[in-house]
Parts: C-alpha cells; sequence; structure tokens
C-alpha cells in the first residue's frame, strides 16, 4: 500500500513517523466537460486512484517537501511564499499561499511527503489531487477550520496563481467531495450540488490512456476560455441580463450567429449543448437508463472533437472504435484535451476483452502501447491514520 510505503519513507527521511496520513482521489468526469468555467453542469467522481500525504508539524517556520515519484525535494519558508522553478512545488507553495491569503494564520512550517499512483497526464486531475490533499493535511494538522469548500476554492485558487491554469472548480470540489458508487451533478454557478447514484454492476469504468502528453498551461485551454468569453461580451449586447454561458440558451445563440466569429460561435454552441447534456444524462441516471447515458457521452466526444476542437487523432480513433464494439454503452475523450485518456463504459464480463481489443488495435495504428485502467468510484479526500499503526 503505498500509504505503508510513504510512512516508512517518512520515517526514514525526517527521522519520525508522520502525524497525519491524507488520501486525495482523482476524478473523472462522466459528462460535462469545459462547462465549469462557463458556470454550467458537470458530472464528476472521485476515484480509487489518489495522491497519499505523510505529514508532521515542524518547530520553526520551514516546510520540507519530497515529492515521493519524482525523487525530488523542496525547502521553502511560509515567511517568504514565491515560485518556484520546480513546477511540482508550486502546488504546494501555491496552497499554503491562498491558505494565508483567506485570513487564515498558519504558524508553523511542516515535512510532508506525497506520492500517489494517479496517471499523469492522463486527465485524471493529478494536480487537483496534489492541491486539495494539501489543503486538507494542512486543515487537519493545524486545525485551521477551513470548510470543504473553502478547500476545493482554495485548491482553484492555487492552480490559477501558482501553476498558470484558469481551470474551474471541478477538479478539487470532486476530489474533496467524492461520494463512493456516486456521481455529483455541480452547479458552477452557486456551486450548489446533489449526488446520483452510479452503480451498475453489469458496466465497469475504464479509462484508455493515448499516452500523448500534455500540459494545459501550455496548451489551448486558457484559448477556449477566452473564447468563450468573447462570446458572452458580444451576447451581452442582445442580452445584457447574461453574465455566462450558462445564461444562454440555443435560441439566443442562433439569433447573433452573424455577430459572433466563426470559431468562437462554434465553441459556444458546444458549451450552450453540454450543460444541457449534463441535465438530460441526470434525468437518465434517475431512470437507470444507462443506454441514453452512454449516447449523451458520444454526442459531448462529436461535440469536443468538432466544435471545441480539443481532442486529437488518438483520441478520436479510440472513440471511433467502441462503435462497432457491443461491449460498450458510451465513450469520449475526457478532460482538458489534446491528449490523456477516453472513458468508456464496458460491461463487465467482457473488460478483458475490450482492453486487449483496443490495446491491439492502438498499437496497430499508432505503434504504440496502450494503457488501460479500470477505475472504481470512491470516497473523496480523507484521513487514513485511524486505520494506520504510527509507531
Amino acid at each position: 500500500m503505498l500509504d505503508n510505503i510513504l510512512t516508512k519513507k517518512f520515517k526514514d527521511y525526517f527521522g519520525e513517523n508522520p502525524h497525519l496520513l491524507v488520501r486525495a482521489p482523482g476524478r473523472i468526469n462522466l459528462i460535462g466537460e469545459h462547462t465549469d468555467y462557463n458556470k454550467g453542469f458537470v458530472l464528476p467522481a472521485a476515484i480509487d486512484k489518489a495522491i497519499y500525504y505523510a505529514i508532521a508539524p515542524r518547530n520553526d517556520n520551514t516546510c520540507v517537501a519530497y515529492a515521493f515519484d519524482l525523487d525530488d525535494s523542496f525547502t521553502f519558508s511560509i515567511d517568504n511564499l514565491v515560485k518556484s522553478e520546480k513546477g511540482w512545488a508550486n502546488f504546494l507553495i501555491g496552497v499554503v499561499a491562498e491558505i494565508i491569503n483567506t485570513g487564515v494564520e498558519i504558524k508553523q512550517g511542516f515535512n510532508v511527503i506525497f506520492g500517489g499512483d494517479v496517471p499523469l497526464g492522463a486527465g485524471l486531475s493529478s494536480s487537483a489531487a496534489v492541491e486539495s490533499g494539501m489543503g486538507f493535511a494542512l486543515n487537519s494538522i493545524f486545525d485551521l477550520g477551513l470548510s470543504k469548500l473553502d478547500l476545493a476554492l482554495i485548491a482553484q485558487k492555487a492552480e490559477h496563481n501558482y501553476a498558470g491554469v484558469k481551470c474551474g472548480i471541478m477538479d478539487m470540489f470532486a476530489s474533496i467531495h467524492g461520494k463512493e458508487n456516486s456521481v455529483i451533478k455541480l452547479d458552477c454557478q452557486d456551486l450548489s450540488f446533489e449526488y446520483f447514484p452510479f452503480a451498475f454492476p453489469d458496466y465497469s469504468i475504464v479509462l484508455c490512456n493515448t499516452g500523448v502528453k500534455h500540459n494545459l498551461g501550455d496548451s489551448e485551454y486558457n484559448q477556449r476560455r477566452d473564447e468563450c468569453e468573447e462570446g458572452v461580451r458580444i451576447l451581452q449586447r442582445a442580452f445584457p441580463q447574461i453574465e455566462s454561458l450558462r445564461d444562454v440558451s440555443f435560441q439566443m445563440l442562433r439569433s447573433q450567429a452573424d455577430k459572433l466569429p466563426p470559431v468562437v460561435y462554434k465553441r459556444c454552441k458546444y458549451v450552450v449543448e453540454e450543460i444541457e447534456r449534463v441535465t438530460n444524462a441526470c434525468q437518465a441516471l434517475e431512470k437507470a437508463d444507462l443506454a441514453t447515458f452512454g449516447q449523451k457521452m458520444y454526442e459531448t466526444h462529436e461535440g469536443l472533437s468538432n466544435e471545441y476542437e480539443v481532442s486529437c487523432e488518438e483520441l478520436d480513433f479510440l472513440v471511433e472504435q467502441t462503435h462497432h464494439l457491443d461491449t460498450v454503452i458510451g465513450a469520449r475523450m475526457m478532460g482538458g484535451g489534446f491528449g490523456g485518456c477516453t472513458i468508456n463504459l464496458v460491461k463487465a464480463n467482457k473488460t478483458t476483452e475490450f482492453i486487449e481489443q483496443m490495446s491491439s488495435a492502438y498499437n496497430k495504428q499508432f505503434s504504440t502501447p496502450l494503457q488501460c485502467y479500470l477505475v472504481q468510484i470512491s470516497n473523496g479526500v480523507e484521513l487514513l491514520t485511524e486505520e494506520y499503526s504510527m509507531s
């Protein structure tokens, strides 16, 4: 178990046992992609792949962080929180800085080791898990009194201000609020949410990783956000009451099509339709209609590929392959785009066969092995300390 490995490493590295162990999961998003920063709906869930933290307080203002998976360390002070040239360190520094920016005082430093099994660059929000876990660990060990929502917002600000990605709230919210066998319908306009049961024993969730790496800070993610904001500014001339694409109906959008640059219209069209798809998908879940839910996933991928243009050849290939398989009820690209994973709803008794078929086809097409992950929906960030001996 990774938590036990980190505990041993912590003792070897710092000469003491950690005071707390924390598990912070990655997330999947069943439907609702690129809608979060447009104040729409999303439908994520926490998964059984996670980042683990071992942490203990210090008696000074120094913070010593060790990234287990990278075999790298970084030291900083809570009195001098500035960006580092080490990208991974900025996720931790950012969380500390944003906690302090809320007016909460952190009175001492800490020693921390973290690592996990969330695949990097696969669209499973490893960065959000790192930020959420760091915030949760600090909140717990220093009794800061921050709520789950506070921690999600702090993690988001750390991503904005220290990692340089203008992400929405979904990833952090899902990592922190996840619930076993449930998906979260999150309203990104007012941050209200409700759980929908997602327990279909006859189907498994399989992720197929293209192996194409992307860094959202260097990709066109921020450009897509800018294009949506441009669309809102133009639409406000005719509809001054709107504040985001969440407030725009397809009829409103279509009435202003000639006022919008063609690319901006395509981006807005996808978002407006995707927000409605999430609502329809949740209605299907209420009826235990997984077939309709799966069809909505396919519609999402088509929009992401053709209108939002954040897919890539490898992702499109993987989704296209599933159209010919009666073992798959729904599939789409997942995450920010330009690489990462597809998410597939596969008949549970055909999972091995599905992975073999997809791996063979992908390797034949791209001469690259395909990594596949079978994931289960899990609880959100949580303390593990009580379950393990610290002696």
